[in-house]
């Protein structure tokens, strides 16, 4: 019998059918709308349900990749050996507790900056145009429009690669610029407690509406993409540095330099994940060249070379 074959009788005892994908085709499950398949995609919708795939990825020694609602990433063209968790609409549960929002970490950000707002509950306002999960923001300590994460984060419910449950305070999550302490210790981000305030709900209303129209009239939402491509270089923004080095419209095949904000890489067309790459290569390397600073890439570029 076949990893596989062994690995879904398995799954089969705790899970139903439609939780577990094999040879999944990943640019169905990202936004980039790129990469190859993954060996066996898993939705799983509850703590419990991490724990136990978890315990028996860890038993198999089967390797293993998390992600949120895939908006961050770029998968490369072999597609991702193993197991991919996904946590999408599956596990995305929103509790209110008085000014306290408990969230499970495949929510949309969006849809969770709008239950906030409904419930006239401010600080989540900079999180309505961010296109992913609210566990994938936390796994980037995401931010925007002057607001991150880590202002509003209390707990947050992870699972480790051997299926124990950690419940970790927000001084324990190391948040800094696109960084925490779960790039490095490999835990499953399952449920997330904000700490909001009591709001206006116009006032509130009316920053998200103003947010939303800035990210619609600057961003290329017409075209698949994976977000802003490259992290804020200090005392400069990447996208500004781009334009100013002539590169917006550039192309490796269909991955395109957009010429709405140079700051996004997008699919216009059928981009290969190569095309992708060899794409922010030759940015990085004329924006050097022309500046002198170093561009490194915010997007995660995972699966098999």
């Amino acid at each position: 019998m076949s990893w596989k074959e062994n690995f879904c009788c398995e799954l089969k005892n705790f899970l139903k059918e439609d939780q577990f994908i094999f040879d999944a085709p990943m640019n169905e499950h990202t936004t980039f709308k790129i990469g190859g398949a993954a060996d066996v995609l898993i939705l799983p919708s509850t703590i419990d349900e991490v724990i136990k795939v978890l315990k028996l990825i860890d038993k198999l020694k089967i390797p293993l990749t998390i992600l949120g609602n895939g908006s961050n990433v770029l998968v490369r063209d072999k597609g991702i050996r193993g197991a991919v968790i996904k946590f999408n609409s599956k596990f995305s549960n929103i509790k209110r507790d008085d000014t306290k929002l408990i969230v499970g970490a495949g929510a949309k950000l969006k849809d969770v900056s709008t239950f906030a707002a409904e419930n006239s509950l401010t600080g989540l306002e900079f999180a309505v145009g961010i296109p992913g999960s609210i566990g994938g923001a936390v796994f980037m300590n995401a931010g925007a429009y002057g607001g991150e994460m880590k202002n509003i984060i209390s707990k947050v419910r992870a699972v480790s690669r051997s299926g124990d449950c950690i419940e970790f305070n927000v001084d324990a999550l190391d948040l800094g610029y696109r960084r925490s302490i779960f790039q490095f210790n490999g835990y499953a981000i399952c449920e997330i407690e904000l700490q909001l305030a009591n709001g206006n709900a116009e006032e509130i209303k009316t920053a998200m509406d103003d947010f939303t129209k800035r990210r619609e009239s600057k961003q290329p939402l017409e075209y698949p993409s994976a977000g802003s491509t490259f992290k804020r270089p200090e005392g400069h923004f990447a996208g500004t540095l781009i334009d100013q080095t002539g590169l917006k419209g550039l192309r490796v095949g269909d991955a395109m330099v957009s010429t709405k904000h140079a700051g996004f890489v997008v699919n216009a067309g059928n981009a290969t994940a190569t095309d992708v790459l060899n794409l922010i290569d030759e940015v990085k390397r004329r924006v050097y060249e022309a500046h002198g600073v170093i561009l490194n890439p915010e997007v995660r570029i995972i699966g098999e070379q």
